[in-house]
């Protein structure tokens, strides 16, 4: 409210605001596949793969030496789609906190100020939780409870996007409004 109207013949999705949506959009695609990969390749309940396993996992079969001992089905594991699918939705939560502003810190604009945005975020995290938690839910969606272990990696895979946003909208405010000043 405190900058006028934006010009009627200026584009609503600017070459700035393009590429912020660029840089976090690759940042959901790469953290949700990494989720999923982190419990095939590292989390120690997974079945720790090697990269070229994982991503050779059509070629799995009991002849192939690059499979020996290993049985095939955990490919089909609903672990990896579940830690997937946790990111993504915290993530989502994180992006909504985003977008309070377009370029204002969440330290500016404190989120606790839009009661609504932060009971939307409560309501669709305990969604989340009662397809994860309450049976037969899981079985429906093909997911399964995740452990603590899994909700922190689910953290620390998700909250950086809210440094991320931060550090562009930084980069807005300090460098790129200013050069518009100029």
């Amino acid at each position: 409210m405190e900058k006028p109207p934006r010009n009627a013949k200026e584009p609503l999705i600017s070459g700035w605001l393009f590429f912020r949506y660029l840089a976090i959009g690759g940042y959901v695609g790469a953290a949700t596949v990494g989720a999923a990969a982190w419990w095939f390749i590292v989390s120690e309940d997974g079945p720790q793969l090697t990269l070229y396993q994982l991503s050779h996992y059509l070629q799995c079969s009991a002849e192939n030496p690059e499979f020996e001992g290993l049985d095939c089905q955990i490919f089909e594991s609903p672990y990896p789609m579940t830690m997937a699918l946790s990111v993504l939705v915290t993530i989502e939560m994180c992006n909504a906190l985003n977008s309070l502003s377009e370029n204002q810190s969440l330290l500016r604009m404190p989120p606790w100020e839009n009661i609504w945005l932060l009971g939307a975020i409560c309501l669709s995290m305990s969604l989340h939780f009662l397809i994860l938690y309450v049976e037969p839910l899981p079985v429906i969606f093909q997911i399964t409870p995740l452990d603590t272990t899994q909700w922190m990696m689910v953290l620390k895979i998700s909250l950086p996007v809210i440094l991320l946003d931060e550090l562009l909208k930084f980069v807005a405010r300090n460098y790129l409004e200013f050069a518009k000043v100029k």
